[in-house]
């Protein structure tokens, strides 16, 4: 599987973003959510319930040609 980071991280971002509405504390999982490495990301999805089957884009490279 190969996971699509960057899709992933806006979505971690608005999830975050959209719950500092009712809890302030969400500001610092927004803060960690963007200086997170991808891996990071991974985990903190992971963490909070994303489906990564959503995130995979090993499927989106165009397949080779075989002769």
């Amino acid at each position: 599987m190969i996971i699509d980071s960057d899709n992933l991280r806006e979505d971690l971002i608005d999830y975050f973003g959209s719950a500092m509405q009712v809890n302030p504390v969400a500001m610092m999982d927004l803060i960690n959510v963007e200086k997170a490495s991808d891996a990071e990301v991974v985990n903190i999805a992971i963490n909070n319930g994303f489906n990564l089957s959503d995130y995979d884009s090993s499927n989106d490279f165009p397949r080779k040609l075989t002769r």
